[in-house]
């Protein structure tokens, strides 16, 4: 063990696995508000965080092609402080990328099946996935899936039009786009729990690798439950925002915007009696300073430690949510455990100290976070990633010291 490693010195604190975060959006160009490689890498060594995976949606480059999958590991090398790897975006007409993207070094894909206005990577259809989906599964390697179909929220949408009169519409606009109600209607569980329907038909037929996104609509997990007890190889996670927050006390819909909403409270424990059996096979962050979007690659560890604790699930649960299992989605066989042969990404937490979030003690600075002023328990005292202390808490960062990293051949 390189000299410095915490196992030694970590006194009452935990050490555990460093986190694995399989759903983070960097922007490294094309959005100067956003993280770029070197900022959203500092928000996640000062989470805990030690390996991320950036998303193709919502970021930039479009990671399509491998001559774009080559730009972003440009960009990243030397700029980041955890080890980074890459999705590569399915859309209409790239197939014959795919292939090129993986040998590029990307670890799976990812699609939207409905696009947001800030996002540069398009939709895909059925007939799109009919033709990608058998050559992901001969390339072995998973497809993620933002499982929301546009029809339903588009239907939602008309209806709120119909009920609203022109004057009303006129009067309360402003007001309309801050209710985090109307909002939420406008996003019904329809529209992922059609998704979810469509994608588990198509992991059948094709029998790809499918995971599924950002999971929200609690009337979607019977339909996982049947397609896993068939065994179709479907997985999917959720995320702290979703295990935190409930609808029902947002007032103020502006730093709370995501797809898919937040929603109601009975949902809200729901999946978190899907996590805790099983069902739902990990949480990542969704990290995204886009609108609409939450940043919280920082917070994401304190967030569920705090949720779990209070439900009386453990550290232990939280390393196989957060750790392990995103590892084995992403074929990183090195990460996730701390185990012999295993890299050394660790963290000391201490589970028992309590902070409050400030939006200035953030990494970056974003100022605004639906988590202001929350008193959140546990509290990050050093990371490592490969047994090199990147972060410890009250002092500045040393180099970047991440690497871009690809699938493991097993």
């Amino acid at each position: 063990m390189p000299e410095g490693c915490p196992i030694d010195d970590a006194g009452d604190a935990a050490v555990m696995p460093g986190i694995v975060d399989t759903h983070v959006h960097v922007s490294e160009r094309g959005h100067a508000s956003w993280d770029g490689f070197e900022a959203a890498t500092r928000a996640a060594a000062a989470g805990g965080t030690t390996t991320l995976v950036d998303m193709p949606m919502n970021s930039g480059p479009a990671a399509t092609t491998a001559e774009a999958i080559g730009a972003k590991r440009h960009a990243a090398n030397g700029a980041c402080y955890v080890d980074v790897g890459l999705w590569g975006g399915v859309v209409t007409g790239n197939e014959r990328e795919l292939a090129p993207m993986l040998q590029a070094g990307i670890l799976g894909f990812a699609c939207a099946l409905m696009s947001s206005s800030s996002d540069d990577v398009a939709a895909v259809s059925e007939p799109d996935l009919r033709v990608a989906m058998p050559a992901i599964a001969r390339l072995g390697v998973p497809l993620l899936v933002h499982a929301e179909l546009a029809g339903p929220i588009e239907a939602a949408l008309a209806r709120q039009r119909a009920a609203d009169g022109f004057l009303a519409r006129l009067l309360h606009a402003r007001a309309s786009r801050r209710n985090y109600r109307r909002y939420l209607e406008s996003h019904p569980k329809e529209a992922e729990n059609e998704a979810l329907a469509q994608m588990i038909a198509l992991c059948r037929e094709f029998g790809t690798r499918t995971h599924i996104l950002h999971l929200s609509s609690s009337d979607a997990l019977t339909p996982l439950f049947h397609a896993r007890s068939a065994r179709l190889p479907i997985t999917a996670e959720t995320c702290p925002h979703y295990l935190w927050f409930v609808a029902d006390e947002i007032a103020d819909a502006t730093t709370f915007m995501c797809a898919p909403p937040i929603r109601e409270r009975e949902n809200r424990e729901l999946l978190w009696a899907a996590l805790a059996g099983g069902l739902i096979q990990m949480v990542a962050s969704d990290h995204s300073p886009a609108p609409p979007g939450i940043a919280s690659l920082q917070l994401s560890l304190s967030i569920m430690w705090t949720g779990s604790r209070a439900r009386g699930y453990t550290l232990a649960q939280i390393a196989e949510w957060m750790c392990r299992s995103p590892a084995r989605l992403a074929g990183l066989t090195r990460k996730g455990a701390i185990e012999v042969g295993f890299d050394a990404d660790l963290v000391v937490f201490e589970p028992d100290a309590t902070w409050t979030v400030d939006p200035g003690c953030l990494e970056p600075n974003h100022g605004v976070t639906p988590y202001r002023g929350l008193q959140l328990a546990g509290v990050v005292e050093r990371t490592y990633v490969r047994g090199m202390r990147i972060y410890e808490r009250g002092r500045p960062f040393d180099a970047p010291r991440g690497r871009v990293i690809s699938r493991d051949r097993v």
